[in-house]
């Protein structure tokens, strides 16, 4: 793999901590990212995990991989040619770091520099039709030729155009599963071929067979890292569609290529255009529309950084976490709702949440609302 920049770095060891942290049960992103904040590091917030699992009224414990598994996982890696790069690290992609509860660690194989240009994704039809794919291609040379990365998600059809037509110039591809496990795997070549001027991501395990329910996460990544993403053809209930109201609620600008209201692949996309999505015929289109973008990414980045009052604050007790949980329910309520309800101090509340997390007793929701199992 390779890389210009240079900037902070996790150790070995830190990293095979992250690593070890992020594959145990029960933690995804956000519970990860608490846990640095309340802990500060890694080995230390496994150390803590049987305790807050127990506090949480967890009716067993945990499995956190072993050092040694970890270690495997990374000598997977370096034998696809990946690596894995942690959020903040100079070659984590910074438009993902700009999403709500970005994945902590990512594997990249190929060149992390292209994470540098402006990142457009394109997405659609696996069963594209003719004219899809040739638009599909078409834009994303274009869009290559004047300086855009182009992501996309590996899948037959519009994906792998889109993928086809930027391997000159650069482009990301997102996996839903492992590097090592591409789906399809007729695109194993094409993955393979862009890691020249591009590269192929997943926050999913080596050795990871991707199942449906992977595919929605695997587009949210492709939403979160691009400024843009532009639907060529999508019937309705498609997965195409999902990526773009992802993009939407992320605050990316959505477009779409319009289609013959006699095509069922085009109903999507069609649909698009009437909800307000951007209309696209040609890549200046999307030129237009995004250049005043470039250098201004929305939001603020995603950091790891301990509240000043966090350790000072005492740790909550048993009638606490009696009030948070009568507070909670089946329907999804903000954090700054239960901490005005009970009446605890803000670190009190976020320390329970997280006991009941790694419990497997609450449910994280979009916009940092919660809800209990």
């Amino acid at each position: 793999m390779t890389t210009g920049r240079a900037g902070p770095s996790l150790s070995d060891r830190q990293r095979l901590a992250w690593l070890r942290l992020i594959r145990t049960d029960n933690i995804g992103p956000a519970t990860f990212r608490d846990l640095i904040n309340r802990f500060g590091s890694a080995e230390t917030a496994i150390e803590m995990l049987p305790e807050l699992t127990r506090l949480g009224g967890g009716s067993r414990l945990l499995r956190v991989p072993s050092a040694a598994e970890a270690e495997a996982e990374m000598a997977l890696a370096a034998k696809a040619g990946a690596r894995f790069v942690a959020i903040g690290e100079a070659d984590y992609p910074p438009m993902l770091r700009r999403v709500e509860n970005p994945p902590p660690l990512i594997a990249v194989r190929g060149n992390a520099n292209v994470f540098v240009l402006p990142p457009v994704a394109i997405v659609g039809a696996r069963n594209a039709s003719l004219a899809g794919i040739r638009m599909a291609r078409m834009l994303a040379a274009d869009l290559g030729r004047e300086g855009f990365a182009i992501v996309s998600g590996l899948a037959r059809g519009i994906d792998t155009a889109a993928h086809e037509g930027s391997l000159a110039t650069g482009g990301i591809a997102v996996l839903a599963g492992g590097l090592d496990r591409p789906y399809p795997l007729e695109n194993a070549d094409l993955m393979q071929a862009l890691a020249a001027n591009g590269a192929a991501v997943s926050e999913m395990p080596f050795g990871w067979e991707p199942r449906a329910r992977d595919f929605p996460r695997r587009n949210r990544i492709i939403a979160g890292l691009s400024l843009g993403l532009v639907v060529v053809e999508a019937a309705f209930r498609s997965g195409s569609l999902i990526s773009a109201r992802m993009a939407g609620e992320l605050g990316r600008l959505v477009f779409a290529v319009p289609g013959s209201p006699l095509d069922p692949r085009a109903a999507g996309t069609n649909g698009l255009l009437k909800e307000g999505a951007t209309l696209v015929t040609e890549a200046r289109d999307v030129i237009e529309a995004i250049s005043p973008l470039i250098g201004r990414p929305p939001g603020e980045a995603e950091t790891f950084e301990e509240p000043p009052d966090f350790t000072a604050t005492p740790p909550p007790g048993d009638l606490d976490r009696e009030r948070v949980i009568e507070a909670l329910g089946p329907v999804p309520t903000g954090v700054d709702e239960i901490i005005r309800h009970t009446g605890l101090h803000p670190a009190q509340v976020f320390m329970i949440l997280l006991e009941l997390d790694l419990a497997g007793r609450l449910e994280r929701h979009p916009g940092g609302q919660v809800s209990l199992v």
